[in-house]
């Protein structure tokens, strides 16, 4: 009897240390829900309050709740929100296709292809990802300066100049990344491929380019939310109200000397937020399978 009892104790002791342990993950994860929505429902009580101000002192829903900041950015010329919002998405959109295009076919070479000074151009590349990009803005102004001078249209206060700034930073880690998920499939799809007489070029694109659809899709959506969401580069390289990107446009036609336009700012960051939204929701599915598969050998 006396072995029966403690054997009785020792599991409700288990019982209510499970129990606690499971208040305790629900509480953390409650916390961190509320952390994370918080922000959000901010957001749109102060872009729903035509004051414009932020809320700091006032109640969380306005009692006087209306759609004009939204009617503001849409139907005033001051603020040209959709001219904003195009130029965001095309430049995202080029950058995205040109640095998946070139990244690819760079991170093929290097997990395919031996050559000299291989490991070294890996290095390299490594280390420059190290440097804090700000330490370099005086530098990317000054090269997109002149590079103005011989090629207007990727000067200054182009969208041309803007993407080839974007590439250079977005291509570094991208390499490494889609190189250590080309290292995953097996090179008896290549060797299988030379002996029935196709090329480098018939095997990367007819037999790795599908096996390496999610990483792709991955390495797109990365890059095209840190272009969309970018504002350093795009300040300084940006000069002109019909060239300004979203973040840019917003931050300066928002800013009063005085006061703050929190009202339409809020509602422009909701708005502009809508095309992020869409590609996630779209192809979140290939998001988990391709940070999933990266990290399992073949």
């Amino acid at each position: 009897m006396s072995s029966l009892k403690i054997f009785r104790n020792l599991r409700s002791s288990q019982s209510q240390q499970e129990r606690w342990w499971l208040f305790a993950r629900w509480a953390i994860a409650l916390f961190l829900m509320f952390f994370a929505v918080f922000p959000a429902l901010w957001i749109i009580s102060a872009s729903l309050n035509p004051g414009g101000t932020s809320l700091a002192t006032q109640s969380f829903i306005p009692a006087n709740a209306s759609l004009e900041n939204y009617q503001v950015l849409l139907n005033s010329d001051t603020f040209p929100f959709k001219t904003w919002v195009w130029n965001s998405i095309k430049v995202s959109s080029i950058t995205t296709i040109l640095s998946v295009s070139v990244t690819t076919l760079a991170a093929y070479a290097f997990s395919r292809f031996r050559f000299y000074g291989r490991q070294n151009l890996l290095k390299a590349i490594l280390l420059i990802q190290v440097f804090p990009g700000l330490l370099a803005m005086v530098a990317v102004f000054l090269l997109i300066s002149q590079i103005g001078d011989q090629i207007p249209i990727a000067g200054l206060n182009t969208h041309a100049g803007l993407i080839l700034v974007y590439l250079g930073g977005a291509m570094g880690i991208n390499i490494w990344l889609m190189k250590g998920f080309f290292d995953t499939i097996p090179r008896a799809i290549d060797e299988s491929a030379m002996v029935d007489g196709a090329s480098h070029w018939q095997t990367f694109t007819r037999l790795l380019l599908p096996l390496m659809r999610p990483i792709l899709i991955v390495i797109a959506i990365l890059t095209f939310i840190g272009t969309y969401g970018d504002f350093v580069l795009a300040r300084i390289l940006l000069k002109s109200a019909d060239q300004y990107t979203l973040m840019v446009g917003l931050f300066i036609f928002t800013s009063g000397q005085f006061s703050q336009k929190w009202g339409p700012f809020a509602a422009g960051a909701l708005m502009g937020a809508l095309p992020i939204m869409i590609v996630y929701l779209a192809l979140q599915d290939q998001i988990v399978g391709g940070l999933t598969q990266g990290s399992v050998k073949g």
